[in-house]
């Protein structure tokens, strides 16, 4: 196993579990306590774990919001097939918004270059990509850009989507629970995130396993909001069923 994918499948646990142990993981893995110990360092120094005595903890149970190219850098081939997947939602012609995030990232990344759309998108990263294809219009909706996320916020980005109205609205999310609903850690993108949800006609949530039963501080939407989420295979049946009676279908890629 590659020191990469060790490292993805240690912040995957800590996710799941809510720490990690240096002794555990060494036996689990197959190697000594202080290669562990490098690959929590490796972690910590991408924002994805911080060092505790004896193991590591998840940025998210301290409160942290991981930076965006730390969040992009664990379960990527999930990541990949829910972008895939979530191309079958993308309409052959029309308008469609895309939120920032990582899988959505990837999800414009994959866009059909011979379809006509017109994609609207408080993401800078997203619309630098997408300003390249031609068969592609990208309004940038503006505001404030948050520095952990280069997601554009605020009373401007409020604004545009007030007057926009599209086919479907692809979001991501930090958290995900039937009791909850769809959470994220600042209060200005779930503004943001809800007046997306409110400008389209159908909306499509884009979220792997270690999102789903994770509560962050800000609600912007509730399942019900919700026609379809696109997730990975590593969510558990059952959750994803009892996920799917609250509101939208289901898609395990």
């Amino acid at each position: 196993m590659y020191a990469e994918e060790r490292q993805q499948r240690i912040a995957d646990r800590a996710r799941t579990e809510g720490r990690v142990d240096v002794a555990e993981l060494s036996v689990e893995f197959g190697v000594t306590t202080e290669t562990i110990r490098r690959d929590l360092t490796v972690l910590d120094r991408h924002g994805l774990l911080r060092r505790v005595h004896g193991g590591a903890i998840p940025v998210e149970k301290l409160g942290f919001e991981p930076a965006l190219a730390a969040r992009d850098a664990v379960l990527v081939a999930e990541k990949e097939r829910i972008a895939k997947a979530a191309l079958a939602e993308v309409p052959d012609e029309g308008a469609i918004i895309l939120d920032a995030g990582t899988t959505t990232g990837r999800l414009a990344a994959s866009l059909p270059v011979e379809r006509e759309l017109t994609v609207v998108t408080n993401s800078l990263p997203i619309a630098v990509r997408l300003a390249a294809v031609p068969t592609i219009s990208v309004l940038h909706v503006g505001g404030r850009i948050r520095r952990r996320t280069l997601a554009g916020v605020d009373d401007w980005a409020l604004r545009a989507l007030a007057d926009t109205f599209v086919d479907v609205a692809f979001l991501g999310t930090n958290g995900i629970s039937v009791e909850r609903g769809l959470t994220t850690p600042d209060p200005a993108e779930s503004a943001v995130k809800r007046a997306m949800i409110g400008a389209a006609r159908r909306t499509v949530l884009l979220a792997d396993h270690s999102k789903v039963g994770s509560d962050r501080l800000a609600r912007f939407g509730d399942l019900v909001d919700v026609d379809v989420l696109v997730t990975d295979t590593g969510l558990d049946e059952r959750v994803a069923a009892d996920l799917a009676a609250a509101g939208p279908r289901v898609v395990r890629a």
